[in-house]
């Protein structure tokens, strides 16, 4: 999202909530930062409001969010996926959630959660951050990458320096952020 989020977003009924209290703020929750990546995926080609406005059910269509139940899915609920218009019916978008759900349990044998290799990597320039995505998940391209990590914290640009949402997500000390202050 561009800078100008922060001038839109506060206020509207949709976008304000998410602007106000969960974009560019740090998080580890292996269910939240999947939903971030969900979301993103599901985003390409479409508006953020038009995936806002369907959260909820892609919150039911994919199991809370939840890794291993999304992992565990199969052909049937593909299926069950392509046929629920209340997310996005696209099999390239739906077969990448379930496959990066095995991917993220992968990297629990490998880094201990989705967040330790978050961790591990970081900080990187975001066309280092889009190489890693490519090599590690399906359908992540670098407006897809750079949004995620914003969301969650891991690069700066999510609101501007005047937003009063700004300071606040300083005071969780964000990933990004820690890395200026050492420097």
């Amino acid at each position: 999202m561009s800078a100008t989020y922060c001038r839109v977003a506060p206020g509207h009924p949709v976008h304000g909530p998410y602007h106000d209290c969960e974009y560019g703020f740090p998080t580890s929750g292996e269910s939240v930062l999947f939903e971030r990546l969900v979301l993103e995926i599901n985003q390409a080609g479409l508006s953020w409001l038009t995936i806002l406005k369907k959260r909820a059910a892609f919150r039911a269509a994919f199991a809370g969010f939840e890794v291993d139940r999304v992992a565990s899915f199969g052909r049937p609920d593909t299926e069950r996926l392509l046929a629920d218009p209340g997310i996005i019916r696209n099999r390239l978008k739906v077969e990448a959630v379930v496959e990066n759900a095995r991917r993220i349990q992968a990297l629990r044998e490998s880094h201990g959660s989705f967040a330790g290799w978050l961790d591990t990597h970081h900080p990187r320039s975001p066309p280092e951050w889009t190489r890693l995505f490519r090599q590690t998940f399906r359908f992540t391209g670098g407006q897809i990458v750079n949004e995620f990590l914003m969301s969650v914290g891991y690069l700066p640009g999510a609101h501007e320096p005047d937003c009063p949402v700004f300071g606040r997500i300083l005071e969780h000390s964000p990933p990004w952020a820690r890395v200026f202050a050492s420097i």
